[in-house]
């Protein structure tokens, strides 16, 4: 059987902790995984960069490549972008690009490169009225974001690491989105 490949992108939120398990789920379901963080994420993983390249069997990249570098990623057949925050969310859906993470996903829209994003905001963020308008703006350019009922659900502010951050329901999109493909 062919791998098929999964960009995996996170930002700077308490389940991207937990990505060595969603690799491992994806892996198991045959995916081929490459593993891309905000600068922050790859700060709060530092101690776990190596093992999660070597789990992936690629470098896990925070960082643009200089140019005339060659892309050590195969290309993408579909992306994940979660744990997303309002920060990276709001960047992508107004086209900053100015980390990796967001440029890829933003050029992604470009390519046609099925993607499925889900936020991880407490309800602070999630009454600014720029988060409504990023998912609205992103969900018109084909994204699939799984926000309220079905996805993610924000926690109150202040109240520690979203309970249950729903992982499956991200897993099973992108396993949607690559069949209707």
């Amino acid at each position: 059987m062919t791998s098929r490949m999964l960009y995996l992108f996170a930002s700077a939120a308490p389940p991207a902790f937990e990505l060595e398990h969603v690799i491992e789920r994806a892996q198991a379901e045959g995916w081929e995984v490459c593993l891309g963080l905000t600068p922050t994420a790859a700060r709060w993983l530092d101690e776990s960069l190596d093992h999660l390249a070597t789990l992936t069997g690629h470098p896990v990249r925070s960082e643009y490549k200089l140019p005339g570098e060659p892309d050590v990623w195969p290309q993408a057949d579909v992306m994940l972008f979660a744990p997303a925050t309002f920060n990276s969310l709001n960047s992508w859906a107004l086209g900053i690009t100015s980390t990796f993470v967001v440029g890829v996903v933003a050029e992604g829209i470009g390519k046609g490169v099925p993607t499925v994003t889900m936020p991880c905001v407490n309800a602070a963020y999630a009454k600014h009225r720029q988060l409504d308008r990023s998912i609205t703006e992103l969900r018109e350019q084909g994204v699939t974001v799984l926000y309220g009922e079905g996805g993610f659900t924000p926690n109150p502010p202040g109240s520690g690491a979203p309970k249950g951050y729903p992982w499956e329901a991200a897993l099973t999109a992108v396993r949607h989105l690559v069949a209707r493909a």
